[in-house]
């Protein structure tokens, strides 16, 4: 199993794309929709239909483990149940800020992004451990 970065994005056209970070021959696999669930679903499908038309052809498919990397507005498209604004004061960013990142209309520093993978990393981790 080779395990392999997918980027999602927000494309120009304001739909979201995806595609692998790294080259695998004859894998040239890429997604897109309206939304980032949508450009991710559209990439695992055409992973699917490669896999079947390469069993067609008797070639096979190199079974892959995908790994999701997410631009700011992908990320809260995807996970639309995060509150942007409260995400924003939780690390410590300028909520108005935060929301121009989510839009695309500014770019966050490498510092924003790490501030706020390191909350979401916290989050994931007091959600894991949170019982009912």
């Amino acid at each position: 199993m080779k395990k392999v970065t997918v980027i999602i994005e927000v494309a120009n056209d304001g739909g979201f794309s995806c595609y692998m970070a790294d080259d695998i021959e004859g894998l040239g696999l890429m997604g897109y929709g309206d939304t980032a669930e949508e450009a991710k679903n559209d990439l695992l499908v055409a992973y699917e239909e490669i896999k079947e038309l390469n069993k067609e052809e008797g070639k096979e498919t190199p079974v892959l483990e995908f790994s999701f990397k997410y631009d700011i507005a992908s990320f809260f498209d995807y996970y639309k149940m995060l509150n942007v604004t409260e995400v924003a004061r939780r690390v410590g960013i300028n909520p108005s800020l935060m929301r121009r990142y989510r839009s695309g209309i500014s770019h966050a520093s490498q510092k924003q992004y790490d501030k706020l993978r390191d909350y979401i990393h916290r989050l994931g981790a007091e959600l894991s451990a949170a019982q009912f």
